[in-house]
């Protein structure tokens, strides 16, 4: 099965209990498994619950652009946004995992003028975003996090 096969809106069951294993087992070796999956960059990003108030931890597909992560809202080409989006436009500070090193960043959501540079870039390294996109009317927003 590939990566686009299982990050497919159909498996919801499936891309959870994969995101929850990912998030135990990058966690649980320290960054030492996890922190690429398929080929691609994997991040843990840690956000603030909006709700809450509680770190909340996901890990996400990423690329590296300098010093700077950029991640997808997709949500697997759902209509609805990412919680991890929603805590991010509430506070947009954030810690990064990248293997074993961590990162306190800053999001903020690229500019039409840098989506325009970066969605190319994100569509050649993961090609389901080709997908996620026609299946979504709503924007998918390209994040940049940034170091504080």
């Amino acid at each position: 099965m590939s990566l686009t096969q299982i990050f497919r809106p159909r498996n919801r069951g499936q891309l959870a209990f994969i995101t929850k294993v990912h998030r135990w087992v990058y966690t649980k070796s320290g960054g030492w498994l996890g922190a690429n999956m398929g080929g691609i960059p994997m991040i843990l990003l840690t956000t603030t619950g909006r709700k809450t108030g509680e770190a909340r931890t996901t890990p996400l597909l990423s690329m590296r652009d300098g010093e700077r992560f950029i991640v997808v809202g997709s949500n697997a080409g759902a209509d609805k946004p990412p919680a991890w989006w929603l805590n991010l436009q509430a506070k947009p500070d954030a810690k990064v995992q990248y293997g074993r090193k961590f990162f306190t960043m800053r999001a903020a959501q690229a500019t039409p003028e840098e989506a325009a540079v970066l969605w190319p870039r994100l569509e050649a390294m993961y090609p389901g975003y080709v997908d996620y996109k026609k299946g979504t009317t709503r924007e998918i927003p390209i994040v940049i996090l940034s170091p504080v």
